[in-house]
């Protein structure tokens, strides 16, 4: 098994890592809208969206998986009225790839956050 970290101050304090991979399976927490780098996070769902995709495909990179590989998708999104502008953004990253998919409406932990992607990918 392998354990993967973004360097978020989240992981550390919540006790979990952003990814593991445990033989051809890699499994995403849930990934908020911050540029983890910077700890900085856009105001609008499509730019947080942005940075959580940015985030699942360049640790799935280095877990060895590649975007194709994802399997399953789960968005958590804190108010349906942001939908619209979260659809072509989600439409971008998935339409060829087309993984089974659930959307859930629920706050997350902070006020800031609007969405939240979680992801698994399977190795063929």
């Amino acid at each position: 098994m392998h354990r993967i970290s973004t360097g978020s101050p989240f992981e550390a304090t919540m006790g979990y890592s952003r990814a593991v991979v445990k033989g051809g399976w890699c499994f995403l927490s849930g990934v908020t809208g911050y540029d983890y780098a910077s700890m900085v996070m856009p105001e609008d769902v499509a730019g947080q969206a942005r940075n959580c995709l940015a985030t699942i495909f360049a640790v799935l990179d280095e877990a060895g998986f590649s975007p194709q590989d994802i399997v399953r998708v789960q968005y958590t999104l804190v108010d349906r009225a942001l939908l619209d502008d979260l659809v072509p953004v989600l439409g971008a990253a998935f339409a060829e790839i087309r993984p089974a998919a659930t959307m859930i409406i629920a706050d997350l932990i902070r006020p800031e956050m609007l969405v939240e992607i979680e992801v698994t990918a399977m190795r063929a």
